[in-house]
């Protein structure tokens, strides 16, 4: 009998998937977001990476109240700010057009990153 477990993507495995999509939102989403180049896309994979593991458990924590009374949906709202704290740090070469936008490439990213590990979750 085989167990499956979650896959678990390493940092720079996420670092990559992280960029590729912020190219691909940046492309499709111009009104919404800007991202100057691929190194730009690169840096704030590395940054948002950083920031997932040193403030977004802070602002979950902080956050867990009203995460729990909106049956977790506030959690979008964090991710949303790590991604607009990681686009204060960066500058005018990676940005978003409104805290909203921020919004929708957070879920955006949430279900790419879920669709992503579904596929190499999937037993052979």
């Amino acid at each position: 009998m085989k167990v499956y477990t979650m896959h678990e993507f390493g940092f720079f495995q996420r670092l990559l998937i992280n960029t590729v999509t912020f190219l691909a939102l940046a492309g499709l989403l111009p009104q919404g977001m800007y991202v100057s180049s691929v190194w730009t896309a690169l840096l704030a994979a590395l940054i948002l990476g950083c920031l997932n593991a040193l403030v977004r458990p802070v602002l979950q924590l902080l956050a867990l109240p009203l995460t729990i009374l909106t049956f977790g949906l506030f959690g979008f709202v964090v991710n949303a700010a790590v991604l607009w704290l990681t686009s204060s740090i960066i500058g005018s070469g990676f940005h978003f057009y409104g805290f909203g936008w921020t919004l929708l490439v957070s879920i955006i990213m949430s279900l790419v990153n879920v669709i992503i590990s579904n596929y190499f979750n999937r037993p052979n």
